[in-house]
């Protein structure tokens, strides 16, 4: 206790003599802001920010002071906001529900009516993050997460800067988020980046990728840089090709209307496929400083360019009614809302190549798809085979490639493929496979991406989100196949539940390779 003559202590000049500033197994905790999401009606907001919002609190990591605005058309009060909030938190939280915890959270929860091009609501915003300063002790500090379509950032970004709220100052910040899609092509992507810089800095500018918040995905760094065990063999000495696959086991439904224009290769290539290959990909940076990460991967997509023909290294097509398991599903051109003309693709197959010392001459292979056999994320590093000199091919004959596999979902882990001996008085070598799984190595479940990555836009921490040269880049890689495909030939019809149209195999087979069955 400070006595009469001394100065009381401050938690700003106290330091824990207990714990040594490099110790990372306490996690950091967001300070003094609040949050306002724009498009608060919206699924993602109802089924991902929202409860991710309540989970982050519920393990500790917000501050008793923060807040979340929602703004929106709809003509709620406070309450009725809280209600929608506690609704989705019922439905869709990872952490169980604890009453102490929501009662703490919902007396930040405000709700501003208004549409985007009202200027009277952006007032009553500013008034309303004005009051929050004062009452909850938010410090001036905002995030705006933009969780609608892009055409509408122009609108929403001018009223930010016009009513002030975009400014920091006296040290607090201000910053911004945004949801893909980053543009529909490189000349887009490059009109919105200025249109968002205007307002905001780089520096204060996050972009959403959801799959770089997936544990799994962070852990390709730690596989590669914290164990001696790989890093020899992760070049083109020994492997053979690289596969990126995304699948998804369900159709369009009701987004087939949106979805129609954008297709497979806009909405899932060009940001999660390109952005593991660059991770998958890249050389070992000096640290693990946001600047450092993302120097390396911009390295690595400038390096990474289209293998050629483009008809003969890519694939695309659309799914047809089928059977996905026992439920026998529509075609896309069934859909609603979906034009029965269109050659928007929903499942796109493209080979590239990365022009580096690392991986000359190694393709990389990136697919993805709805209404497949199953759904499931991974990157298969598949190696070279071996010249088998001591075997006859009857004893090897069995035996595939060697593969080291990342599994980003949805069961979450790594597999190695490998030759072992089958027990008996014979030599004969078979594919067996040792297998890590977080679910069993771990006791504590992995986060949802969302909220690693909401986190850390309160913190101010960039090193997930790719910034303004990474998705021209990505953008310029991917252009020619976009081009090329609008240029001529059709998406070719696949049968629902099944891996992709019989030219999405072609692919491979003209190259003496297949793909994996995940």
């Amino acid at each position: 206790m400070p006595t009469a003559d001394t100065e009381p202590l401050h938690s700003a000049d106290w330091l824990n003599p207990l714990r040594d500033a490099r110790d990372k197994r306490l996690p950091r905790i967001a300070g003094p802001c609040s949050m306002v999401i724009f498009g608060v009606t919206g699924d993602l907001a109802r089924k991902k920010l929202m409860p991710a919002v309540y989970d982050l609190a519920n393990r500790g990591l917000l501050p008793p002071g923060f807040a979340l605005v929602g703004f929106a058309r709809r003509e709620w009060q406070n309450q009725d906001f809280a209600k929608i909030v506690h609704d989705s938190v019922r439905d869709h939280a990872r952490t169980p529900f604890s009453e102490e915890v929501w009662n703490t959270l919902a007396e930040g929860f405000r709700f501003v009516q208004g549409t985007f091009d009202d200027d009277a609501a952006f007032d009553e915003l500013s008034r309303t993050l004005t009051e929050l300063d004062e009452t909850r002790g938010t410090g001036g500090n905002h995030a705006f997460y933009l969780s609608i379509p892009p055409s509408a950032f122009p609108v929403v970004l001018e009223q930010l800067s016009r009513s002030g709220l975009a400014q920091s100052n006296d040290g607090n910040w201000r910053r911004v988020v945004i949801e893909k899609p980053f543009g529909h092509d490189l000349q887009s992507a490059k009109e919105l980046n200025a249109v968002v810089n205007r307002v905001f800095p780089e520096d204060t500018v996050f972009r959403i990728d959801h799959y770089l918040g997936k544990e799994t995905v962070q852990n390709i760094l730690a596989l590669r840089f914290a164990n001696q065990l790989f890093d020899p063999i992760w070049n083109a000495h020994y492997v053979d090709h690289v596969q990126i696959t995304m699948a998804e086991d369900i159709g369009l439904g009701g987004r087939a209307g949106y979805y129609d224009g954008i297709g497979a290769a806009r909405d899932v290539i060009q940001n999660h496929l390109l952005q593991l290959l660059a991770i998958t990909a890249m050389e070992e940076p000096v640290s693990f400083n946001p600047k450092e990460l993302q120097s390396e991967k911009i390295k690595v997509l400038s390096a990474t360019k289209l293998a050629e023909p483009l008809d003969r290294t890519s694939a695309r097509g659309q799914y047809s009614a089928g059977w996905q398991g026992s439920q026998k599903v529509k075609g896309l051109k069934e859909e609603e809302g979906f034009d029965s003309e269109s050659n928007t693709e929903t499942y796109a197959a493209i080979t590239l190549e990365v022009d580096t010392r690392r991986w000359g001459g190694v393709p990389f292979y990136l697919r993805t798809g709805k209404a497949l056999g199953r759904r499931v994320t991974e990157i298969a590093m598949v190696f070279k085979r071996a010249p088998h000199l001591p075997f006859d091919a009857t004893m090897t004959e069995e035996l595939g490639q060697n593969a080291l596999v990342i599994r980003v979902q949805p069961d979450e882990g790594v597999t190695m493929r490998f030759g072992s001996k089958v027990p008996g008085s014979s030599m004969q070598v078979r594919d067996v496979s040792m297998d890590f799984s977080y679910g069993q190595a771990f006791t504590e479940s992995s986060p949802e991406a969302y909220e690693r990555l909401i986190l850390d836009v309160l913190l101010g921490e960039p090193s997930l989100f790719p910034v303004n040269a990474e998705v021209e880049l990505s953008w310029k890689i991917l252009d020619p196949i976009l081009d090329f495909w609008a240029s001529g030939g059709t998406a070719e019809p696949y049968e629902a539940g099944t891996w992709g149209p019989s030219s999405g195999d072609e692919m491979m087979h003209r190259t003496g390779r297949e793909w994996r069955r995940p």
